[in-house]
């Protein structure tokens, strides 16, 4: 009889505990409050993404994955439905991706809304919106790794082909020629060791000529500064240019006052002087003609051809 109570309270015990997990699940699977559904569908694989996974809005928990499998309206695409808690600022810029958590590699459901759009989803239970869902990270670098492992192939055959036979003895022919130009330019450099040698004496020679260099252009710029100060006085008011402009005008406007007064008096001196000298001419010949003339004085004038008392010259008397 003891063995049955045994394994009556035994069974009772654990009916009891199942009971309790049934409880727990249950509390721990509850719906804290209303969701509406959306759909996604997409043509790429979903393998790390199971039923209940989570739906989080920017890294916040807001919903669950309530059924993976085949859309009906797009042939050939998986259909994922999602529930999402009311008040979710889900609009028509939001979009999803699939993305996996770091430790256990389960995929979830990352909804993202860059904010292009101020329009919210109207949500219906009997025909969900939809949201565009787009490539996850690791989609892209699956897709990338795609891309570069061709490229890899690309540049191995490429590296295969540069290393045939004959490039082969022709890179050996250029390593040679490398080699025997390496030696002409050990050759050439002894060659030039005495001359090396004689650069620095070379280089004191060159400052010397630097420095006489230097201090001729010092010399130069003193000079033309000097000039400048010079051609500065000069030209500075009341100085020598401004005086001898003013001698100029001086001079100048004695000529204007010469020219306009003085050279009329003259012209007119001269005329008169050239009548003078026409008279005493006309008196000196008078006289040389007739000297009796300055004792007697002119006289009558001699009678011309056709007055009475004219005599022809040579004539008789």
């Amino acid at each position: 009889m003891e063995n049955k109570a045994h394994a009556i309270a035994a069974g009772a015990f654990v009916l009891a505990i199942t009971a309790l997990l049934a409880l727990l699940a249950i509390w721990l699977t509850r719906d804290d409050g209303d969701r509406n559904l959306f759909e996604l569908s997409t043509r790429e694989t979903i393998s790390s993404l199971q039923p209940q996974a989570q739906v989080r809005f920017r890294g916040v928990p807001v919903g669950k994955v309530e059924f993976i499998g085949f859309d009906h309206k797009v042939k050939g695409n998986v259909l994922i439905r999602i529930s999402v808690d009311q008040g979710t600022p889900l609009t028509k810029a939001t979009y999803a991706t699939i993305s996996s958590q770091g430790v256990t590699g389960l995929g979830f459901i990352q909804l993202e809304d860059k904010g292009e759009s101020a329009e919210l989803l109207v949500p219906n239970d009997n025909d969900p919106p939809r949201i565009a869902l787009k490539p996850g990270l690791l989609d892209k670098m699956l897709a990338r790794g795609e891309v570069i492992m061709e490229q890899v192939e690309q540049a191995s055959t490429k590296l295969n082909t540069l290393l045939g036979p004959e490039n082969q003895q022709a890179l050996m022919g250029t390593v040679k020629q490398f080699g025997e130009t390496a030696d002409s330019l050990n050759k050439l450099t002894l060659k030039l060791d005495p001359f090396v040698a004689s650069l620095p004496a070379l280089s004191r020679e060159a400052s010397i000529t630097m420095k006489s260099l230097k201090v001729a252009a010092d010399d130069v710029s003193k000079t033309a500064t000097e000039v400048g100060n010079t051609a500065e006085r000069l030209n500075a008011k009341g100085g020598p240019l401004d005086k001898v402009a003013e001698g100029g005008a001086a001079l100048a406007a004695s000529v204007e006052t010469f020219s306009a007064a003085t050279l009329p008096r003259l012209g007119e001196v001269a005329e008169e002087t050239t009548r003078t000298m026409r008279q005493l001419r006309r008196t000196v010949n008078t006289v040389g003609d007739n000297p009796q003339s300055l004792i007697f004085g002119n006289g009558s004038p001699t009678p011309g051809p056709g007055e009475a008392g004219f005599a022809a010259p040579g004539g008789n008397k």
